[in-house]
């Protein structure tokens, strides 16, 4: 069935605090828009909304038909205790709800009592069974899963299976609905680039309308045909028809159209105010040379001088009038920007690291083995599918893993700063501020907090347990390490999931600048193009292939 959503001034937020308001927008069947704006902008609270799981402060969201099926697919950092890959797909798809009104309408019906309004019921709760795909969702399953190389039957455990694994059932589930509207907050995190491919093709091909949040400026710019920017710093919404890269070159016009209107009035205005200060001065210096150089019975020339002034006073008036009347422009307000930069080590050896036929057994998985070398300033990007060992080869090179077969090496005078998936660099059972002083003694905790400050971390996180943290907080904070310690050699497990496209490109201007050796994991495309590396290791079923980069790029 055809949907579309309509919001009409619109306004979200929290009791306390209003993230965005007099929000228009129309969403008809193929659009796909794209919600940007940085962490806190309000962008999952918008999404919740449209979902109808949170009222807005103002406005209306409506849908057309009035019944259409939404999906409302969140972000998810905690699996369900006991829920299965089944079951997982059967709620996410709202098959499992979708069954559950009809068994409750169905019960209803077959009561003696039942009345017109049951049978009612029945027949819209059965109408949505079946547009839900529920009928047939467990025939559909098994293929899809086998399809996205997902290796766990319908009755696995979600807790059981990696962040990789998690990821593609969550893109099965996806896959498998059959909504009327989607939307999708993060849908991008933990996918590989041939899960990213597949998520792809489904968006541009679906004919429902769809409203997505990403941090992936690639998958933006790929399936985005409408952007609505949530402007935090200038408290405004806009709404910029085109694709991602076109919203990019929109808004830097738009941006440096607003400076310089800005730029024009305040230097009308400065220019304004300067000229009436001179006639003020001129005006009171006549007034005073009157006084001084006329005799009092020499009226003529008293009046002559007056006069003068008098003139010198209206045309005071007349520029203070016309300051009065410039139409006021207000300066552009700039968004809060993380500042980052790696801390430097002294040197380590020539050679980082080595593995000389190493090869490690993991369950039913081996990697390797494998030969390689990581030497001082060496930029190496190392990207593969999930599951393939890529974080595994981390530990090898790292000497956290010691090799069944072969030798693994690092140099002298190491320095290691990391990001890893988990982003486990802190200690989760004490408070972010103690657990930073922990790790650099020799910052005083004024310094520590000052720090964390510039990183967006503000008293609440500082003072609230390392593992209650977001996981984008939890991602600025090791950044935080980073710039706090000496390193030489950065290691980095996808480091952009859960950071905002601003913390993203401030990532990237740290690394031009890095120069220590780097080993850069990333599913994200465009970070992979932008970083200047000078190999790319591929990791493929425990095998490592390795590429020189012609010109370190």
């Amino acid at each position: 069935m055809s949907a579309n959503l309509v919001t009409k001034n619109l306004s979200g937020g929290h009791a306390h605090r209003v993230l965005f308001e007099a929000l228009d927008l129309t969403v008809a069947p193929g659009d796909v828009v794209g919600v940007v704006g940085v962490n806190g902008a309000g962008k999952s609270t918008f999404l919740r909304i449209l979902a109808g799981d949170l009222d807005p402060l103002d406005g209306t969201v409506t849908t057309a038909p009035f019944d259409a099926f939404v999906g409302w697919l969140p972000q998810e950092h905690e699996r369900v205790v006991g829920e299965t890959v089944g079951g997982y797909v059967e709620r996410r798809t709202g098959a499992a709800a979708a069954t559950a009104a009809m068994e409750q309408a169905a019960a209803a019906f077959g009561a003696e009592d039942f009345t017109s309004a049951d049978e009612d019921a029945y027949a819209a709760s059965l109408d949505r069974w079946i547009a839900s795909g529920a009928a047939d969702l467990d025939e559909r399953l098994a293929p899809v899963l086998a399809d996205l190389g997902l290796d766990v039957g319908p009755d696995a455990l979600m807790t059981s299976l990696s962040g990789g694994q998690a990821a593609r059932a969550a893109l099965a589930a996806l896959l498998l609905s059959r909504f009327d509207l989607v939307l999708l907050d993060e849908p991008t995190n933990d996918l590989d680039i041939a899960g990213l491919e597949r998520l792809e093709g489904f968006v541009r091909g679906l004919r429902a309308g769809v409203v997505l949040v990403s941090h992936d400026r690639e998958f933006l710019s790929r399936v985005v045909t409408r952007v609505v920017e949530l402007d935090l710093a200038q408290r405004q919404v806009a709404v910029y028809d085109g694709g991602y890269d076109a919203y990019l070159e929109e808004r830097a016009v738009a941006r440096r159209h607003a400076r310089e209107a800005y730029e024009e009035f305040a230097a009308t205005k400065a220019d304004l105010v300067n000229r009436a200060r001179v006639q003020r001065e001129w005006s009171s210096q006549g007034v005073r040379n009157a006084m001084r150089k006329s005799p009092d019975n020499d009226k003529v020339r008293r009046r002559a001088q007056s006069e003068s002034s008098e003139k010198q006073a209206q045309k005071v008036r007349q520029m203070e009038s016309r300051i009065a009347r410039l139409e006021e422009v207000a300066e552009p307000r700039k968004e809060w920007e993380l500042r980052f930069t790696v801390g430097a080590a002294p040197r380590s050896s020539s050679v980082v690291a080595t593995l000389d036929q190493a090869a490690v057994h993991l369950g039913t998985f081996t990697l390797g083995p494998v030969s390689l070398q990581v030497n001082a300033r060496d930029r190496i990007g190392v990207t593969g599918p999930n599951g393939a060992g890529k974080s595994t080869l981390l530990q090898l090179l790292l000497g956290r893993l010691a090799p069944a077969t072969g030798r693994a090496g690092l140099g002298a005078s190491v320095a290691i700063g990391e990001i890893d998936q988990a982003r486990t660099g802190l200690p989760e059972d004490r408070a972010l501020a103690d657990a930073f002083e922990q790790a650099v003694p020799e910052m005083s905790p004024a310094d520590v907090r000052t720090l964390l400050a510039k990183f967006g971390l503000k008293a609440d996180q500082v003072t609230s347990l390392v593992g209650r943290l977001s996981p984008g907080e939890r991602t600025r904070a090791a950044m935080a390490l980073l710039q706090a310690r000496g390193v030489n050699l950065l290691v980095l497990d996808e480091p952009t999931n859960h950071l905002d496209l601003p913390a993203i490109e401030q990532l990237e201007e740290a690394l031009a600048s890095y120069d220590g050796a780097l080993l850069l994991v990333s599913h994200d495309r465009r970070l992979l193009d932008n970083v200047r590396l000078d190999q790319r290791w591929h990791v493929q079923d425990g095998r490592v292939s390795v590429t020189h980069v012609e010109g370190g790029q």
